[in-house]
């Protein structure tokens, strides 16, 4: 049933895409409560956040636990770089990507020799030496306490007040990150990706260099979750350590895999349902996180491989007739 609602989506792709970007653009102005838009917004940078940890488990098969930390650190980054120096988002944006980016290279050229659970173990153990530098580089960070009053976003001289401009810019950066990954998925290297993931020593064998398209693959993704940590650490004004710990990982991957591993599109809807559904379990404060488990428990049993993670709309339109254009030719 689901494969079938996917290929009616695919096949009324050419009218669909547009009226959801047209509702996209005009919910703000139909939402007027602020509560609503704030969890609209951190539905949409999580989003983000899962699509980029999508990219390492989904596509290149590495079970990280610990996207937290490199949110984090284009979290701090801006957060120093706006509050220290008064710098615009047009510099304190690309510093945190490059700063993540950079960790993301100093991690994965060691790590990225190990194979699974070897990787997610010091992955967890980074994730948690972070945190701890965090706490305790007080001359930097201002440990525990956090950093308080971080500027709005800014870019060049004009600055973002409004919930309606912070959610321009939350789907600004979610669309960044989806031409991003879906440009990889969809080229040669995405190709190499999925080779590697499937098995290592046939696509070396076959002239891939495999560790190098993996530091590549870590590096992007590391970059994407700095990106959503800038916008993160600016967007709610303060930040601390414990805003990026390894539960928040432990959730990013629960969105992932609730999605689908490799789909973006399930990445999205699984980054948005699973934001909001705490908060619409909000009047049952006392059972909503067993209430959430359970549910989770349940989807995992009846579907382990996630919501979209066995649909590949590529092959759906190669079906229907409908990829590049072109219809399938008819038998003889």
């Amino acid at each position: 049933m689901l494969e079938k609602f996917c290929t009616w989506m695919f096949r009324w792709r050419k009218v669909l895409i547009p009226a959801v970007l047209v509702m996209t653009i005009i919910y703000p102005r139909m939402i007027s409560n602020a509560y609503t838009m704030r969890i609209t917004i951190v539905a949409m940078m999580y989003a983000s956040l899962v699509i980029s940890l999508n990219l390492i488990t989904g596509m290149l098969g590495q079970m990280s636990f610990g996207h937290a930390a490199f949110w984090g650190l284009g979290s701090y980054t801006a957060a120093i770089l706006s509050t220290r120096l008064g710098w615009g988002s047009e510099i304190t944006f690309p510093a945190a990507i490059v700063v993540s980016g950079l960790f993301g290279a100093l991690l994965g050229l060691p790590v990225l020799k190990l194979k699974g659970y070897y990787f997610t173990i010091v992955t967890m153990v980074f994730n948690e030496i972070i945190r701890v530098i965090l706490f305790n580089w007080m001359s930097l960070t201002n440990g525990p306490l956090g950093i308080l009053r971080i500027p709005r976003p800014s870019f060049f001289g004009f600055q973002i007040r409004s919930q309606m401009a912070f959610f321009y810019l939350a789907l600004i950066i979610l669309i960044i990150t989806i031409l991003v990954v879906s440009n990889i998925t969809n080229s040669r290297v995405g190709y190499a990706i999925l080779a590697i993931r499937d098995d290592e020593i046939a696509a070396a064998s076959n002239g891939i260099n495999v560790f190098r398209y993996k530091v590549t693959t870590f590096v992007v993704a590391s970059s994407l979750a700095g990106l959503a940590g800038a916008f993160y650490a600016q967007y709610t004004n303060y930040i601390d350590p414990n805003a990026f710990s390894g539960l928040q990982s432990n959730e990013m991957i629960v969105m992932v895999i609730f999605g689908g591993l490799g789909n973006i599109f399930g990445s999205i809807f699984a980054a948005i349902v699973l934001s909001i559904l705490p908060e619409v379990l909000r009047t049952f404060a006392m059972y909503r996180q067993i209430i959430y488990g359970i549910l989770l428990v349940l989807m995992m049993l009846i579907r382990p491989q996630g919501l979209f993670g066995d649909i590949r709309f590529k092959y759906l339109g190669q079906r229907a007739g409908l990829y590049n254009g072109k219809t399938p030719a008819k038998p003889a």
